[in-house]
C-alpha cells in the first residue's frame, strides 16, 4: 500500500469562481489515476480553503467567513464519506485566524473524515513565528492533529515576483524554507513536545541551510536583535541550537528533485519522510514519477516501505483505514 499526503481538491463553487486546473474539481478521476500508480490512499485538502488557488486583483483567501469554511469542509467530508477506503482529509485553518476559528478546526477534527491540519507557512506576508500564532500551534498540540505547512497562493517570499510561473516555483519553494525555520526559531517545537509538523517538497532547502539556521539563532558578528523599531517581537530563547529540532519534522516528497528528497532523508531522518505528490494539482504523471524517485533513493527495503506507507502511519495513527482491499 502507498500513502499519499498531499493531494488537493477543489469544490465546485470555487472551480466556477476562480481559474483553477480542471483535474482539481474530479475526485474520480484522481483516485483511479494515483490507484493506477500504486497509490492507494490520499489525504487532500485546500491549501487556500474556498479560496482561489493563484494571487487574484480583490480576494483575499483569509476574509472567508466561518459559514464559507463550513461549507467547504462540509463538502469535503462528504467527498471523503463517499471514497472512504481512498480519501481523508485536512481542516484548512488560518493560524491568525482568532478564537471562534480555531474552535471551529477543533470541532471538524472530531469528524473521522479529518486527520490533520492544513495552514499557510506565511498569511499575509507574515510568518508562524509571530507570537500571534500561539493559539493554533496550542490547538495542533492538543488535538495531536499532524499540521501540513503548505505555501499560500500569494507567498511572503515571493514578494516583489511579477510572474506567476516564478511565484509558484519559487516563491512559494522559498516560503515552505523560511516558514518551517520560523516554526523551529518561534519556539514552538520547544514549548510543544508533540506538535507534528510536514513541511511540503522536501522542507524546501531548509535541509541545505541546517548551519545557516543555527547562526541566526547565534549571531557570529551582530548582538542578538530584540524588539524595537522595524524589528519585531523578541524571539523566545532556545535552551540549544535550532538544528537540534529538525528531527521532529517530517517533510513530504513532493518535489522533482532526487538531490533533495535523499538530503531530506539524511537531515530530518528516513522516518520523517513522507511520500507525497502534490497531485492534484500536478498532473498525474507526477505520481508515478514520485513513486519512482523514492524508490530509487536507494533506501533498504524497510526503508522504502516506510518512506510510501509506514511513516504516514505512525504519523497519522489510527485516522487511516487499515487496508485498501485489492482492485477495490
Amino acid at each position: 500500500m502507498t500513502i499519499d499526503v498531499h493531494g488537493h481538491l477543489s469544490p465546485p463553487e470555487s472551480m466556477r469562481r476562480f481559474p483553477m486546473p480542471r483535474s482539481l474539481g474530479d475526485a474520480g478521476a484522481m483516485i483511479e489515476t494515483k490507484l493506477a500508480a500504486g497509490v492507494d490512499l490520499t489525504i487532500i485538502g485546500s491549501p487556500v480553503g474556498a479560496g482561489a488557488m493563484v494571487p487574484l486583483p480583490g480576494v483575499d483567501n483569509y476574509a472567508q467567513t466561518e459559514e464559507e469554511l463550513a461549507r467547504f469542509h462540509d463538502w469535503l467530508g462528504g467527498l471523503v464519506a463517499e471514497h472512504p477506503r481512498h480519501l481523508r482529509a485536512y481542516v484548512y485553518v488560518n493560524p491568525f485566524g482568532g478564537e471562534a476559528h480555531l474552535a471551529a478546526a477543533g470541532e471538524r477534527l472530531r469528524q473521522d473524515e479529518f486527520v490533520g491540519l492544513i495552514a499557510n507557512t506565511s498569511v499575509a506576508g507574515r510568518y508562524l513565528d509571530h507570537p500571534d500564532a500561539a493559539d493554533f500551534f496550542a490547538l495542533a498540540a492538543e488535538t495531536e492533529a499532524p499540521v501540513l505547512l503548505h505555501a499560500p497562493a500569494a507567498p511572503a517570499a515571493g514578494t516583489g515576483l511579477a510572474d506567476l510561473m516564478a511565484v509558484e516555483q519559487l516563491g512559494r519553494f522559498a516560503d515552505v524554507t523560511i516558514g518551517l525555520a520560523c516554526c523551529v526559531l518561534g519556539g514552538w517545537l520547544e514549548r510543544h513536545p508533540g506538535l507534528r509538523l510536514i513541511g511540503q517538497g522536501a522542507g524546501g532547502a531548509l535541509p541545505l541551510l541546517v548551519e545557516k539556521l543555527d547562526r541566526a539563532w547565534s549571531p557570529e558578528h551582530w548582538q542578538r536583535p530584540g524588539p524595537g523599531p522595524g524589528r519585531g517581537p523578541a524571539r523566545p530563547a532556545l535552551p540549544r541550537p535550532p538544528s537540534g529540532y529538525l528531527h521532529r519534522i517530517w517533510v513530504d516528497t513532493a518535489t522533482p528533485s532526487p538531490a533533495a528528497v535523499e538530503l531530506a532523508v539524511r537531515v530530518f531522518g528516513q522516518d520523517k519522510v513522507l511520500y507525497g505528490s502534490d497531485s492534484p494539482p500536478l498532473p498525474g504523471t507526477s505520481v508515478a514519477e514520485g513513486l519512482a524517485l523514492v524508490d530509487g533513493l536507494g533506501l533498504p527495503e524497510a526503508g522504502r516501505q516506510a518512506v510510501r506507507e509506514g511513516n504516514a502511519r505512525a504519523l497519522f495513527r489510527s485516522g487511516l483505514p487499515s487496508t485498501v482491499p485489492a482492485g477495490a
